[in-house]
């Protein structure tokens, strides 16, 4: 599996709703993500806005395309437009190269 991190700027304003909004996400949601290829999802939110997010996957364009193609996401991305200057979400995330991992130099992958 391919770790992926990745990097968006929540609006500083929204950033109380935001975690709200991500402490119930819908059930519906949650099995997509799942049945799409993201494993071990988490997102880090840091207090000037900096949302960090990490997963596991087989392979993540494919992965995005079919988060893209369920309705559930399309609503999901809708509602989270609104905390982000750059719109949908999904769609702008900064993906970042992986320079290290300790496991990989240990051997044990």
């Amino acid at each position: 599996m391919r770790r992926i991190c990745f990097t968006l700027q929540v609006r500083p304003e929204r950033l109380e709703e935001y975690r709200q909004r991500h402490a119930h996400v819908w059930p519906d949601m949650l099995a997509a993500l799942r049945d799409t290829g993201w494993h071990d999802y988490s997102l880090f939110l840091r207090e000037d806005g900096l949302l960090v997010g990490y997963l596991l996957t087989d392979d993540f364009d494919a992965a995005l395309a079919a988060m893209d193609a369920t309705d559930v996401n399309a609503r999901w991305q809708a509602q989270m437009a609104e905390f982000f200057d750059s719109g949908r979400p999904d769609q702008h995330m900064r993906v970042l190269t992986e320079v290290f991992n300790l496991a990989d130099q240990l051997g044990d992958v």
